[in-house]
């Protein structure tokens, strides 16, 4: 077993030491699977290992590769990797591998990544948790007690605690923000269209939805992005040209005093914690306090439409998702093949007319063009990033009597009625109440970012979004890297896994 301690350094340091030839990435290697096996029992983040086909590619990769060797781990969703398990959570799925390569995969291949393995995820990744029935709950690092958020739970969590510096991550609606807010970690979605989703889709959600990576440090984040950036064929988006490097902006900061805008308050109006009003408020201090100029003031979006179009794609994806299980099944889905809420999700999503999801796609484009304006003003909107600290593994598990309801409601084709009567509604609220501030950038195709700046009473992390024009990744990486710097950002080694070690 190795002995070198890999976890104390993110991607970038591993791999300088790599080619400065001060450790072979076979070590390095070694210990992240030494690692893996010691830390994974505890928290349930990998749910299918490689370590055969990781030792051997890792002779085989080129040096020159400018992460060769550097441990990853995909997830359990949309970044498929050939021959290997691709269960999306769901045990409906259980045989399932994938038949080639995702897009996204054969790019984090092309960096000279080794893949360890692929993380878990919830049924069909529509969870803000990561507690699925089939695989489990992951816990989160800095309390095994509590959820490390979702959907990209098992590779936040793997990354929180050293397993790998870096993992894959995508983002449909907060999937890798709100994971990122939960353990300390950082987070960037993409704008629309800068990463690929292909090659079996040229859209993904409906373009809500864009891969990437979950990160200790902003300069992992940034290189991945420079490294798989750029045009996929048959892709339905192109975004905004950025022809520089990602990486150069974190490592010169922000090229002025930035104006931002911020709020806490929910779009929902639902309540927003307490612990997560106050990390905006400290940090609406701290870039005060580095010449920012900072300004109470809300996104010129209806949050109520928002969320409606948002969980109207929802209803309707998850409807195809059940659709698309019928050849795997050999016959149509039936509720004990999926966990209960998918179900009633799916159902909802039978009922939903096309005309309610067209509608619910020209809500995005109003959002967008309101968001748009909005930017000539501000350089960013800032926001919590979730209205929650992580909540405790089980606590949002549905009821005994809820479960019931469901399948009466499915046996007695009750769905119509129950969505003409507000339950959908009702759903809406309470399924996005705990995570109502991640979701509109993913509908104006905007990239966003979670970073770690607060911690609660119980020390738990919880994150601070920043969003910005579309395109402009860059202004949000110079200011993660100057917040990087400062004492207020949180660091990952503080957990208790890392304390351990």
């Amino acid at each position: 077993m190795s002995t070198f301690p890999y976890w104390r350094y993110d991607g970038t340091a591993l791999a300088g030491l790599i080619q400065r030839k001060e450790v072979a990435p076979e070590e390095i290697v070694d210990a992240a699977i030494a690692r893996l096996e010691q830390l994974n029992p505890k928290l349930n983040a990998v749910i299918h290992k490689m370590f055969p086909q990781a030792r051997a590619a890792v002779r085989e990769i080129p040096a020159a590769k400018p992460f060769a060797g550097i441990p990853f781990l995909l997830k359990d969703i949309s970044q498929e990797i050939k021959g290997e398990p691709m269960t999306q959570g769901a045990k409906a799925l259980r045989n399932n591998l994938a038949k080639a390569d995702s897009e996204f995969t054969a790019r984090m291949r092309y960096t000279g990544v080794t893949i360890l393995g692929i993380t878990n995820v919830p049924e069909f990744a529509l969870m803000g948790i990561t507690e699925p029935q089939f695989h489990g709950p992951t816990r989160n690092p800095w309390n095994t007690a509590y959820t490390p958020g979702g959907s990209s739970g098992g590779g936040a969590a793997a990354v929180a605690s050293g397993i790998v510096p870096i993992a894959g991550a995508n983002d449909g609606g907060g999937s890798i923000r709100i994971p990122a807010a939960f353990c300390g970690l950082f987070g960037l979605k993409p704008s629309r269209g800068r990463t690929p989703v292909g090659p079996r889709f040229g859209r993904a959600w409906q373009g809500a939805s864009v891969q990437h990576v979950l990160s200790r440090s902003v300069r992992d984040s940034a290189y991945v992005l420079d490294l798989i950036k750029g045009y996929e064929p048959g892709a339905a988006f192109a975004p905004p040209p950025f022809d520089h490097d990602y990486r150069e902006c974190v490592a010169q900061g922000p090229t002025g005093n930035l104006k931002i805008a911020f709020s806490t308050r929910s779009p929902l109006g639902t309540a927003v914690h307490p612990e997560c009003v106050e990390a905006v408020t400290k940090a609406a201090g701290y870039l005060s306090s580095l010449g920012h100029f900072v300004e109470e003031k809300e996104a010129p979006v209806d949050g109520e439409a928002i969320g409606k179009s948002y969980m109207t794609l929802y209803f309707g994806e998850v409807a195809a998702e059940l659709s698309f299980l019928e050849p795997i099944l050999g016959r149509k889905a039936r509720f004990d093949d999926v966990e209960p809420a998918t179900w009633m999700l799916g159902l909802l999503g039978k009922v939903t007319s096309s005309d309610e999801l067209v509608l619910s796609l020209h809500e995005w484009d109003r959002a967008a063009s309101r968001m748009e304006l909005f930017f000539e003003d501000y350089d960013l909107y800032m926001t919590p990033t979730t209205a929650d600290p992580p909540s405790k593994i089980g606590e949002l598990d549905m009821k005994p009597g809820e479960v019931s309801m469901m399948k009466w409601a499915s046996r007695l084709n009750l769905i119509k009625i129950a969505k003409k009567s507000g339950f959908a509604d009702d759903l809406i609220i309470r399924s996005l109440k705990r995570t109502p501030f991640t979701q509109l950038a993913n509908l104006t195709g905007q990239p966003a970012m979670s970073v770690p700046l607060h911690l609660t009473a119980q020390g738990l992390p919880v994150g601070v979004q920043f969003v910005a024009a579309k395109g402009r990744e860059d202004t949000l990486y110079r200011l993660a890297g100057q917040l990087e710097q400062t004492e207020h950002w949180i660091v990952v080694e503080k957990n208790p896994i890392f304390r351990e070690s």
